[in-house]
This record gives C-alpha cells, structure tokens and sequence, in this order.
C-alpha cells in the first residue's frame, strides 16, 4: 500500500466477546473525508460509556475516483472496548482494495493479547491504540496500529494554535503532528480537548483530510 493510504491504517476498531452497556451517555463524530479537496467518503466514530468502561465503534468508507473508474477502495468496521484509560480489547476488519486484514485482542491478567495475520503478540502495560478522541493517546511512546497489529513506536510535536473549518465555522485549535515510521499526521483539539479533525499528508504531496460534519 502506499503511503498516500497509510492514514487508513492506524484508524480506530468487532470484540472478542466483550462489549459494555449501551445505556451510558455517548458521544458521535461523523467525518467526512477528503482527498485533494474531494470529498472520497465518511468516517464515523460512536463513543460509549458505562462506568469506568468505554467502547468504541466506528465505520469507515472511502472511494477514490478516477475519471469514471474507482482506483481505489476502503471499508472499515471496528469496536475497542477500554477500562481506566488501557485498551481491554479489540478486534478489526479490514477490506483494502480487495486486500483483507484481522486483528484481535484480548487483555488477559496484565497483558493484551494480540493476534493478526503477521502471527501473536503479547504487550504489557497499559497499550492505547490511535485513539483520537483521546488527547492522552498523545502522551503515549508508543501505539498499537489496529489494523496489522504492530506496536510502533510514535513522536509528537505540539505546533501551536492553528485556525480550521469545523463545520463551516472557522475556529482556532491546537494543533499536533504526529510521526510513526511513514506515517505523519496533523490532529486538532479544541480548549477543552475536543476532538475537531485530522490530516494526513501523501506521497506526492496529496492531502487526506478528516472535516467534522
């Protein structure tokens, strides 16, 4: 894959038979995703809580066109249960352009348990995914990339404030690079640390963008 697509690697996560409550209070992102400018899709992320338990579940769709072809293709389903700010679990699906990829896991005594194509992993501590609605994510040296299962080790730069459209309104955010072997990202949080957007930028100097909607 190139890294025009790396971004849709390390995007959030179906559970191993756990799950919480779905009476807790919730919180919604819906993003729509663009490409140079063109929008290419949606990603939507649906945030849970029960006590000190939290579960994620996202749906991601990307088309990207050329001329009358679709040159490229992304689906992606996922569901992260969390406990005390630690990733309890998760499990991923994946459709690549045509290219499939699973990740499962499974926190058991004080490790999680990771299974993906590459083979089994088991980490310990408390391991967090790209977990954007989370600015503590940020604080973390390393990252595990829910869709091949490979814990990367990851740096962040704060940039400062920067000015970004967040559902038509122009807004001042801050603003965080991002470096994980080829990948390089921008995310932006509000004052009070919403989450606002993210952007990646591609080979060939292309730009991958997620705008609130």
């Amino acid at each position: 894959m190139t890294r025009k697509y790396r971004l849709l690697i390390v995007l959030a996560c179906l559970l191993p038979g756990v799950s919480v409550s779905g009476n807790g209070p919730s919180k919604t992102w819906q993003f729509e995703v663009s490409l140079d400018g063109s929008p290419i899709g949606f990603h939507r992320f649906e945030l849970v809580e029960s006590g000190d338990a939290h579960q994620l579940q996202s749906e991601a769709s990307f088309d990207v066109r050329f001329l009358f072809f679709n040159a490229y293709r992304y689906r992606h389903t996922n569901t992260e249960v969390w406990s005390d700010g630690c990733l309890r679990s998760i499990r991923s699906m994946t459709d690549a352009n045509g290219e499939d990829a699973r990740v499962s896991g499974m926190r058991v005594d004080d490790r999680l348990l990771i299974r993906a194509d590459a083979g089994e992993t088991s980490l310990d501590g408390c391991v967090m995914t790209f977990a954007y609605w989370n600015p503590e994510f940020l604080r973390q040296p390393r990252l595990l990339n829910p869709q091949t299962g490979e814990y990367l080790p990851v740096r962040v730069e704060p940039l400062g404030e920067q000015r970004i459209s967040v559902k038509g309104q122009a807004v001042e955010a801050n603003a965080y690079r991002l470096l994980a072997e080829e990948l390089e990202l921008i995310v932006w949080y509000s004052e009070a640390n919403e989450w606002l957007g993210l952007q990646s930028t591609a080979k060939g100097g292309r730009i991958l963008r997620y705008e609130l909607t």
